[in-house]
């Protein structure tokens, strides 16, 4: 090939580069041309939007800012008034004096947001519609604290028990230290912290030995059949009178309740503050053996009496 057609092919090569170049650039600057007019076209929009909206908006949002701050008084002062409504209340107890006061605050706090946000343009009716589907979804997610909840409210409303109230409950034996609406708080006698779900408190047997004023002590004990019993009844209610603690009304009972395999068993049963049940239980206990060793009265212990006898031989 010739020096004169290499230079063609060479001079033909840079032309079309030139063109392409030429293309691209065209290209780049029509792009860049669309960005820049869309550009200042929505920086029109809004200077457009704010030379009209601007200063209605703007007053809207200061009318939302001061709905929302005497919002926020008025609750307070809505709480406080509930509050001191529920106190004079006489059946109802600090648990559903602070359920209520809390679903008071929170039921203001939502109605005022809403009022805020409808204030300032935003359509609030898709949220409420989204808040129930939620709800309903959250509601079967959240069955047992739903139910715990549930018994929380009956436990308030009814107030079976209170706090320091000595209970059986699920068979559990405590001292209520703690309740809320979704559990219950007991203290063992050994000292031991248990948390029982509201939904077991209020599904099973509560028994309160702490309701009342006054609570029976049932004692038992046993003489040896050959004492006698009517002596033995006498030392029992000198010993169980004698107790400061006893109360003289009603009157203790005093009866043989059992003929058992080594002794004959009296049910003693004096009446106490429900304060001293354990102080009679045990010093009534004492008592009674002190009265029966000063007077000879024997307590038997389980025996296994064996007679033997000589076989004669044939």
């Amino acid at each position: 090939m010739t020096n004169e057609a290499v230079t063609a092919i060479n001079a033909t090569n840079e032309v079309i580069v030139a063109t392409n170049m030429t293309a691209v650039a065209k290209q780049a600057s029509s792009a860049l041309s669309q960005e820049i007019s869309q550009t200042k076209a929505v920086c029109q929009q809004m200077v457009d939007w704010v030379s009209t909206n601007g200063i209605s908006y703007l007053i809207n949002i200061l009318i939302a800012l001061v709905i929302l701050f005497v919002g926020m008084i008025l609750i307070r002062v809505i709480v406080h008034i509930s509050r001191k409504a529920l106190e004079k209340t006489s059946n109802i107890n600090s648990l559903l004096e602070d359920f209520i006061a809390s679903v008071i605050h929170k039921g203001c706090w939502a109605l005022l947001l809403m009022i805020v946000l409808q204030r300032i343009g935003v359509n609030v009716a898709p949220l409420i519609a989204g808040l129930g589907v939620t709800g309903f979804i959250m509601g079967f997610a959240f069955q047992d604290s739903l139910s715990n909840l549930a018994s929380g409210m009956m436990i308030a409303i009814n107030h079976p028990f209170a706090i320091g109230d000595y209970v059986s409950i699920s068979g559990i034996d405590g001292t209520v230290k703690e309740l809320n609406m979704m559990a219950t708080t007991l203290a063992t006698a050994d000292n031991k912290k248990v948390v029982v779900p509201n939904k077991s408190v209020w599904g099973a047997a509560i028994t309160n030995f702490s309701a009342l004023p006054t609570r029976r002590v049932d004692l038992t004990i046993g003489i040896d059949y050959g004492e006698d019993i009517a002596k033995a009844r006498e030392l029992i209610m000198e010993a169980v009178t004698a107790c400061p603690l006893v109360l003289p009304e009603p009157t203790p009972t005093i009866e043989v309740i059992k003929f058992d395999e080594s002794s004959v068993n009296f049910c003693i049963r004096p009446w106490a503050k429900n304060a001293d049940y354990w102080k009679v239980y045990f010093t009534c206990n004492e008592m009674i053996k002190q009265r029966f060793d000063q007077n000879g009265i024997r307590i038997p212990f389980k025996q296994i009496d064996v007679h033997l006898k000589e076989r004669l031989n044939d």
